[in-house]
């Protein structure tokens, strides 16, 4: 099985739990064709689905077809990470009631917020990494003060920090499973007019005593977690932990209207949900409109996939036109913000960063480890 093979077969067995057709295909593949389970545990573990890939194939019944060794071996996995989420699920509780108390209202998001909510059958199938959180601009620095005054701190202990237009550097608490985003925005500052902490305020949802943004605006941030926040649209990629979210959310709503309400925002949602739509085997809660847009993003999406050394071409060579883009923009605004112009001073005068800089250009060499 190739990597485009393996992809395919996994993204499907995460339908199904609830796509008929595609349940039927799985089986017969499971019984007619040798499945490489050492390539679906790299892709999987890869794609952070790997206790999601199990859960859904023991509610398929399916576990019979695996070798005894790798049911074993999912099993545990996926044990460990329902004790993890339990945990985060009872710190997240708790942090909320600090903040109730103190008159702050968080609203949870991503990962942790899908679990509050119940968007799993099983909460062992979501592997997540920080809590996050947005606030009001008005409850945001309050947040952080009073985080910080029980005992969280600073995941990096670094002496300055990159001015941040999302949110507040990672904090930790000792003894506490996840460390914590608090978050004042949701997208960089191109796109954060249309989706930001007074949109999903609107019509946010209480579930359990916990607030939650609606389903409506869960799916549109899945999508935009990798596709914006992690340069996804122009990767051209997918990352199958957000599309499964994509896919359960897409069961809960009607979102075939193709994010009509955002402009800078729709097409690369719509491009990644129509990718959504072909690697968990177009099931109908993800059908699209399909546009020039969307089908010249598929197809270099499936060129990549088909074309490993393309693939790796094109990311390096997009990943340093990102690179110098950021880098341009920060000297840009250092020029006109005193935040920037401050970092920036602090970066190019660290010891530590110029070392690194120096070892990484060639120009002086490591030293031996004795």
């Amino acid at each position: 099985m190739n990597y485009k093979e393996t992809l395919f077969f996994v993204a499907k067995c995460l339908t199904i739990s609830s796509e008929e057709k595609n349940k039927q295909e799985i089986e017969i593949q499971l019984k007619t064709t040798e499945i490489d389970w050492d390539s679906v545990v790299k892709v999987s573990t890869g794609h952070f689905v790997f206790p999601a890939l199990y859960c859904n194939l023991k509610r398929a019944n399916f576990l019979h077809y695996l070798p005894e060794e790798l049911v074993n071996y999912m099993i545990h996995i996926t044990n460990l990470n329902r004790e993890r989420n339990e945990q985060i699920i009872e710190q997240a509780k708790e942090i909320n009631e600090l903040l109730l108390t103190n008159n702050i209202t968080p609203i949870f998001l991503k990962g942790t917020g899908n679990l509050l909510e119940g968007l799993y059958e099983d909460i062992g199938e979501r592997m997540v990494g920080d809590i996050d959180f947005i606030f009001s601009e008005e409850d945001y620095t309050k947040a952080i003060k009073l985080l910080t005054n029980n005992e969280y701190s600073k995941v990096h202990k670094t002496t300055y920090d990159f001015p941040q237009f999302k949110h507040h550097p990672r904090l930790q608490k000792l003894k506490k499973i996840a460390a914590v985003e608090i978050h004042k925005e949701l997208l960089i500052e191109k796109y954060a007019d249309e989706f930001n902490y007074n949109i999903v305020k609107k019509n946010s949802q209480i579930i359990n005593k916990i607030n939650v943004i609606s389903f409506e605006n869960q799916l549109a941030l899945s999508i935009i977690a990798t596709q914006i926040n992690d340069n996804g649209f122009h990767f051209k990629n997918i990352s199958l932990r957000n599309a499964y979210d994509v896919f359960l959310l897409s069961k809960k709503i009607n979102s075939n209207k193709g994010f009509d309400e955002f402009q800078k925002l729709k097409t690369p949602l719509n491009c990644f949900y129509a990718s959504c739509f072909e690697v968990f085997n177009r099931p109908t809660s993800l059908k699209y409109n399909s546009t020039v847009e969307i089908e010249s993003y598929l197809n270099i999406f499936y060129k990549q996939l088909n074309n490993n050394v393309l693939k790796v071409k094109r990311h390096k060579k997009t990943e340093n036109i990102l690179f110098i883009k950021k880098r341009l923009s920060i000297i840009y605004k250092s020029f006109f913000d005193k935040a920037y112009r401050k970092w920036l001073l602090n970066r190019v005068t660290d010891k530590h960063w110029i070392q690194i800089k120096l070892i990484q250009l060639g120009l002086k060499k490591t030293k031996p480890n004795l």
